[in-house]
């Protein structure tokens, strides 16, 4: 298997006080103690008759991370080495860690989550307030990168039920062309994963050497053929409004006009709003919004 980095030699553990040699300690340990209450069963592996380790093994975790053994290896027994963000991304996802635990494997590491779970400044309690009154029109804030940061209750359940899925794994890139249930959503699906893949090529632009983005395009070239042909035609294209269908699981056919505004002039952050293209689709959304917010019966 392709790792993610190269190895080579580090230095060996030291039994000194300094930060850095506690921090690496504490990693190792957090890392241990966090692979050994895994079962294979929860990643997909065999238990198997002769296993003595409790959790899982060593090469299982590395295998499993697209990282070396050896490397990983290192990583548990505190050697002075450095640990990419996406090596930490990839560790926090194979050991099921939650919020709290992958923030504290990050700060562990001296390093800074690139994932919106960790970061969602720019999101104002005003936006937020200005979410809920678009109610029941369905309306998030989204960066250049796709991560959704903030949404209104009828956004939520748009595409079935966003509360449902983990911060760091909402982003409508990432949620089009992998999720089951937005996938089933999207009424032009194939033209819509191929205008989205356009976007984000145009829009990497000024972010190529940053993490986060390296990270969003490794990962959907990996879960997604669709989006690995679709990124290989170097195709790009501006943002641009236009309407959309979706197939709302609770209400069925939706036409919407979808809307960018940008909140900051290097179009950083913006609210994107989806408006009802006639009446049929005014009370449905009407409908959807009740159903989840105390007024319906579902």
């Amino acid at each position: 298997m392709t790792t993610m980095f190269q190895e080579t030699a580090p230095t060996a553990p030291t039994s000194n006080g300094s930060g850095a040699a506690i921090r690496r300690h504490e990693l190792a340990g957090f890392l241990r103690s966090r692979r050994e209450r895994i079962t294979p069963e929860q990643v997909g592996l065999p238990r198997g008759a002769r296993r003595r380790t409790p959790g899982l093994r060593r090469e299982e975790v590395a295998h499993l991370s697209a990282v070396g053994v050896t490397w990983y290896t290192w990583i548990e027994q505190a050697r002075d080495i450095h640990v990419s963000v996406q090596v930490l991304d990839a560790l926090a996802r194979t050991l099921l860690l939650d919020a709290g635990e992958r923030a504290h494997l990050f700060q562990l590491a001296g390093a800074t989550d690139p994932t919106p779970a960790a970061n969602c400044e720019g999101v104002t309690d005003a936006m937020r307030m200005t979410l809920d009154q678009l109610d029941p029109l369905p309306a998030c804030v989204q960066n250049s990168r796709y991560d959704i940061l903030a949404y209104n209750r009828t956004y939520a359940r748009l595409f079935n039920d966003l509360d449902a899925i983990p911060p760091e794994d909402r982003n409508c890139m990432l949620l089009v062309h992998t999720h089951p249930d937005w996938r089933a959503a999207i009424v032009h699906w194939e033209e819509t994963t191929r205008l989205m893949a356009a976007k984000l090529r145009a829009a990497m632009a000024g972010h190529l050497s940053e993490p986060a983005w390296k990270m969003l395009v490794k990962r959907l070239q990996a879960e997604s053929p669709e989006f690995r042909e679709n990124w290989e035609r170097y195709e790009v294209v501006a943002h641009r409004t236009k309407s959309k269908e979706f197939r709302n699981p609770y209400v069925g056919l939706l036409t919407l006009h979808h809307t960018d505004l940008w909140l900051s002039p290097d179009h950083g952050a913006r609210l994107v709003s989806y408006t009802p293209v006639d009446e049929e689709s005014r009370g449905r959304l009407e409908r959807l919004y009740a159903l989840f917010n105390g007024n319906g019966t579902g």
